[in-house]
């Protein structure tokens, strides 16, 4: 019989040759040849069984609920009973139940939806619209920013995943976030729209501030152009709130949500946006197709998902988890203030800031030494990414800073700052 040992390096070497030798060789360089085994709530084991992790990274929100939510579960199971991929050409009843939830919940008069599939179409989509309503061409998004790797999303974020693909479509410019002189410099009459994430999660979590969106609205409503807010990460109750951009009362004209609206099981994405905007379609109602966009045994999974993250009682809980994070922060910092700015923080959408550049990746390591997973940021590699599943209780809340704390220590010591 195989032993757990040679199992994971048999896996090891099939990723490595049939999908990217250059991730199994990055993992195994840096110490976390870890495989996703067993799963359940805000735990991972790996495929040995030999070790466990809190996953304080969740794919960005994928797993808000937690892995295997036995609500969701079953919901997907009575779906499968009944319901397959549908026809994306025709009218659906569970496409047109889930768009009506959601114009119930999204901020304001947003009211229409578009599915699909991953965040990066959404987002592509978005985009399209925005040009195709406007008759515009420019879009401006934030440097340092991230709305995905495909065509047009690509296009918005920041240059490092754009460059090596060559030449990219015109009239994307990048400002500073949170910088609304400089938007307002560079907006025009040409301008389609604006899109931000609400936190930008690649860079950082930085918090804008508390006008900045206000200010944002109204440039864009002066020229004419649309406000797109990427909630994909922010979404959801993350940020204690349904909807991050909630906390700066501000309606968006188009809202992109994705990753938890999956609830880890059924990958689904929203393109919502105002009424208005959905005469583009009037004369062209198939220029946009998506095959497995909404696909319709999905589309209660994602019910379900919204039914459980719009409750008040669930949104108290991530409010009161977040407390926790920000007192405990608070006495982290005093014991290490050789390494630790503070905690980035809306909600449980948190970024643990540190001095340097070299502290994200040597945390990342301690952390899954010390049994979290969480990985730095991208684009902004003194800041660590912690975002726990939303149903973890105060206990683990605790014993998450309690292992932050050890992994501070080890990241300390390697770096030669204790």
């Amino acid at each position: 019989m195989e032993c757990e040992d040679d199992r994971k390096a048999r896996i090891f070497t099939l990723f490595s040759r049939h999908v990217s030798s250059g991730k199994a060789d990055f993992f195994r360089s840096v110490g976390i040849d870890f495989v996703f085994g067993k799963r359940q709530g805000p735990f991972v084991w790996d495929a040995t069984g030999s070790k466990r992790l809190i996953n304080c990274h969740c794919n960005g929100g994928v797993f808000n609920l937690g892995h295997a939510n036995p609500k969701i579960i079953a919901v997907l199971k009575e779906s499968l009973e009944r319901l397959d991929i549908g026809n994306h050409h025709l009218v659906s009843e569970q496409r047109a139940l889930l768009a009506h939830r959601l114009s119930e919940l999204t901020p304001g008069d947003i009211s229409c939806t578009v599915f699909g599939v991953g965040g990066g179409e959404a987002i592509d989509l978005a985009i399209k619209l925005a040009r195709g309503y406007t008759g515009r061409s420019k879009i401006i998004s934030a440097k340092g920013g991230y709305h995905g790797h495909t065509g047009l999303a690509l296009a918005t974020g920041d240059e490092q995943y754009r460059i090596p693909f060559g030449e990219q479509p015109p009239g994307f410019v990048q400002v500073p976030f949170n910088d609304l002189p400089c938007l307002a410099e560079e907006i025009d009459e040409n301008t389609a729209a604006v899109i931000f994430e609400t936190i930008p999660a690649t860079s950082g979590m930085p918090l804008p501030d508390r006008d900045f969106y206000a200010g944002v609205k109204k440039e864009c409503e002066e020229k004419g152009a649309l406000l797109i807010m990427d909630e994909v990460q922010t979404g959801l109750g993350r940020t204690g709130r349904l909807w991050g951009i909630e906390h700066f009362d501000v309606v968006p004209d188009i809202m992109v949500i994705g990753k938890g609206l999956s609830g880890g099981i059924y990958p689904i994405t929203a393109t919502c946006f105002k009424p208005e905007l959905e005469t583009f379609f009037h004369e062209r109602p198939f220029i946009h197709v998506s095959t497995f966009g909404g696909a319709e045994v999905g589309c209660p999974v994602a019910l379900a998902v919204l039914d459980e993250s719009s409750a008040p009682e669930f949104l108290s809980h991530v409010q009161s988890l977040a407390r926790i994070f920000h007192d405990g922060f608070k006495g982290l910092k005093e014991k290490h203030p050789e390494i630790l700015v503070g905690l980035r923080q809306l909600g449980l959408m948190m970024g643990i800031e540190m001095v340097n550049d070299s502290c994200g990746p040597v945390m990342s390591r301690a952390c899954y030494d010390n049994g979290i997973l969480s990985v730095y940021a991208n684009n902004n590699p003194r800041v660590s990414q912690l975002l726990p599943p939303l149903i973890i209780d105060e206990a683990l809340a605790g014993e998450i800073i309690e292992r932050v704390d050890k992994s501070l220590d080890e990241t300390k010591r390697f770096l030669g700052l204790a």
